[in-house]
């Protein structure tokens, strides 16, 4: 049957050759890439990204929160908003209540109904606070819900956020989105569309090798599982591989006969690439949901999922973060679309349309960055490798979102203050002055908020962790547990509270170096040793550490353990030597701790599959007795309720607490360290490139304190201080410190070790 010319039979002999290795070389690709996309896929669905969580949310009444605050809470822990709750992890929003149903905890499945204040007629003011909490026909004070997802944690030296949801929590609508702008026929293809993938080609021909659209969701998810590298060096170089493409689609065909179309949609939407945001590359719509609208994926509107889809095709220039304009234009082709393939109403169209876009402009900020890369470190440090291994893991971490939230509140709303005090100064300045919060309890070293500066947006640079700064006066409080602690071991009674220093100008010899150091302000004379650090009078504290001596003050806080230990100068007295606001904080705990310094710790717990690892139990370290240092705690509420820190009860924070303004040389840092029984923060202000901000730590950091604590306190009833065993109180004259007489004008009672109370009566005011 073979043509009889020898050429033709030849033709023939070539074509069947080819045929066959063709084929051969086919099915050798088709067996390899099934067992490469066998292993992804397996692996895919086997691996599931270490997930950070905070610890519980809790809410409580006459909590400083607003109905919206609430709404953006139950948010985060991925509640759908529903017209009622009637499922765990729905919510409804009505007049003036919020009702939940919890997922976990002892309130599950339980509806939940939270009230607020009505807002006055003709007010613009919205009231803030949860004015009753009520589960059935009890009114408890706190509800706990599940603890909220953070984020995930990505490899080593990779910064991208996503999360991974089922394809069953993510709306419809959000799913019919997607394919109404990228693949209508994804349900009816079979990996290719033929038609788009030749009006593609031809495309590319007459814009000269262009790269052109028309591939399938299924090809665009082989593209980012396995050809990744090759896409974006083409998309660098701006042509098209056709070997590559080849490629491409023999995968795209492979991969719909070993997955659903339901499960390539599901991995397809928790991996797209939607662009970027600060350091971060935003993968998956979930992902984008929170970082662009700050919601749940379950309660994106019509309007939000036309704007997460319309970003896929071109995440650099249709991002609504640098693009508004034409992400909203995008946004309404991608409506357009959804309404051709019957998905909504052409009235449902019209009104997305007219729907502004309102984007959560510090949506990666509002994820704690700066602690998550500390959560980071510690777990690969304590725990190596277990981030790596398959299946699920789970960081259980110890921040509270809700004093999150408050820290970034206050640092946003604290350094937009100081940006106004420094403009009407009209001098230059290096830059955007900065700032880090961290809120720890100090009775556990718990981390509860840390913001490590500005914006992560536009730094990275964790100053909670890794800024060395003096600490100025902040170490004040020190030089007083030192005399303190030498006045109990060498059994003096004149070195207390109530005793005399001189807070008159001085220079001091040491090591052949002169020193003559001032004052901020002014100088008092004689007075007690509490004025002295209410007042943060720095001649007065230095003549305290001069009779103790110097060494005695270094010694003390070589104890401490923090940070380089400084040499015994004067200048220690006066904080001259540098200090993370971490070690600031970490140091602070010895005041609630009877004497004793307690590590910080950010991770609670990992669940690794079936096992629950923990990090070892921190170990206190001893430094001082409990007796001194509840003197130099004590002296502390004097700043707040009479000294530098008076500003703050001005402004409204009425709890009982303790804490020390801290202003170096030059003004060139701010800070403020403040503590009740159960909450400590730490405040820094100041410029990266370690120029003067030209503000005292009352001026700059108190006001970010006092917000954040105020927030972060709403609802919690004061509490004193525990009163140790040795410790008794006595009622003097404040400005002499001897025993109050009856005809004394201001009296004050102070603590004292016991058999050290002042004997004296005030011969003043007789």
């Amino acid at each position: 049957m073979l043509p009889k010319q020898k050429w033709l039979r030849y033709v023939i002999y070539a074509c069947g050759t080819a045929a066959v290795i063709g084929g051969i070389g086919l099915a050798y690709a088709y067996v390899s890439f099934s067992h490469l996309i066998d292993e992804r896929l397996h692996g895919e669905r086997e691996r599931t990204l270490p997930r950070v969580y905070a610890r519980p949310s809790e809410f409580r009444r006459n909590q400083m929160l607003s109905q919206q605050d609430l709404v953006v809470r139950l948010n985060d822990l991925g509640y759908a908003e529903r017209a009622a709750a009637q499922q765990p992890g729905e919510f409804a929003v009505a007049s003036n209540t919020v009702t939940l149903v919890p997922r976990g905890g002892e309130l599950a499945g339980k509806a939940v109904r939270l009230t607020f204040p009505k807002r006055p007629p003709k007010s613009t003011v919205i009231p803030r606070g949860i004015q009753l909490i009520e589960v059935g026909k009890t009114r408890p004070d706190v509800v706990q819900l599940d603890p909220p997802l953070v984020t995930a944690l990505m490899a080593s030296g990779v910064r991208e956020k996503r999360r991974h949801v089922p394809l069953s929590t993510i709306p419809k609508r959000m799913q019919q989105a997607v394919l109404a702008i990228e693949d209508q026929s994804f349900y009816s293809h079979p990996g290719i569309n033929p038609f788009r993938t030749i009006g593609a080609a031809i495309g590319s021909v007459f814009s000269k090798g262009r790269p052109r659209g028309g591939s399938t969701v299924t090809q665009q998810l082989a593209r980012m599982f396995f050809l990744e590298d090759e896409f974006n060096e083409e998309l660098q170089t701006n042509t098209v591989s056709p070997l590559r493409k080849a490629r491409e689609i023999l995968m795209s065909l492979v991969l719909e006969r070993r997955a659903s179309k339901d499960e390539i949609l599901e991995l397809y939407l928790n991996d797209v690439y939607l662009g970027q945001r600060g350091s971060f590359a935003i993968h998956g719509v979930a992902e984008a949901s929170r970082i662009f609208f700050g919601k749940d994926v379950a309660n994106v509107s019509v309007s939000e999922a036309a704007t997460i889809a319309g970003v896929i095709q071109s995440p650099a220039s249709r991002s609504p973060f640098t693009n508004a304009k034409r992400a909203v234009e995008r946004r309404n082709v991608v409506l357009r679309a959804m309404q051709e393939e019957e998905y909504i109403s052409e009235a449902d169209a019209e009104r997305s349309v007219r729907e502004p876009l309102q984007v959560l402009q510090r949506g990666v900020d509002n994820e704690a960055p700066y602690f998550v890369d500390l959560v980071s470190q510690q777990v690969a440090s304590l725990f190596p490798g277990v981030t790596s291994q398959p299946g699920s893991v789970d960081v259980y971490t110890t921040l509270d979102l809700n004093l999150q939230r408050a820290a970034l509140d206050a640092m946003r709303t604290g350094l937009d203050k100081v940006d106004d005090l420094l403009s009407k100064r009209r001098r230059k300045v290096p830059g955007k002055v900065q700032g880090s919060l961290l809120a720890i309890d100090p009775r556990t070293g718990e981390v509860l908020a840390l913001v490590g500066g500005r914006s992560y947006n536009q730094s990275q640079y964790n100053r909670v962790m890794d800024a060395r700064r003096q600490p100025g006066s902040v170490f004040k409080p020190f030089v007083y547990l030192a005399a303190f602690e030498y006045a109990a071991e060498q059994g003096l009674t004149d070195l207390t509270p109530a005793s005399m220093t001189n807070d008159e100008p001085e220079v001091f010899q040491f090591d052949d170096q002169v020193w003559e150091p001032k004052n901020y302000d002014e100088y008092d004379g004689e007075i007690t040793l509490r004025r002295a650090l209410a007042m943060s009078r720095n001649l007065g504290t230095i003549h305290v550490g001069a009779r103790v001596g110097f060494d005695k003050v270094a010694a003390l806080w070589r104890k401490v353990g923090v940070g380089t230990p400084p040499k015994g100068y004067p200048s220690i007295t006066l904080g001259v030597f540098e200090l993370t606001p971490a070690e600031v904080a970490q140091a602070y705990t010895i005041f609630m701790n009877d004497g004793s310094v307690r590590p910080l710790q950010a991770i609670d717990h990992i669940v690794e599959g079936a096992r629950t690892l923990r990090p070892a139990p921190p170990k206190l370290k001893r430094v001082a007795r409990p007796d001194t240092t509840f003197l130099v705690t004590n002296m502390m509420r004097s700043v707040l309720n009479e000294g530098t820190g008076a500003p703050a009860r001005a402004a409204g924070f009425s709890l009982d607490a303790a804490g020390k303004s801290g202003t170096t040389n030059d003004l060139r840092d701010a800070w403020f360290v403040g503590f009740t029984p159960e909450l400590l923060t730490v405040v820094w202000v100041g410029f990266d490139e370690n120029q003067p901000v030209g503000l005292s730590g009352s001026q700059a950091a108190l006001p970010i304190w006092t917000d954040f604590m105020k927030a972060a306190t709403a609802g919690h009833p004061s509490r004193e201080f525990d009163v140790p065993e040795g410790v008794t109180f006595v009622e003097i004259d404040r400005d002499n410190g001897k025993l109050a007489a009856p005809s004394c004008p201001r009296k004050f009672t102070e603590s004292f070790l016991v058999g050290t109370e002042p004997v004296e009566l005030c011969d003043v005011h007789r």
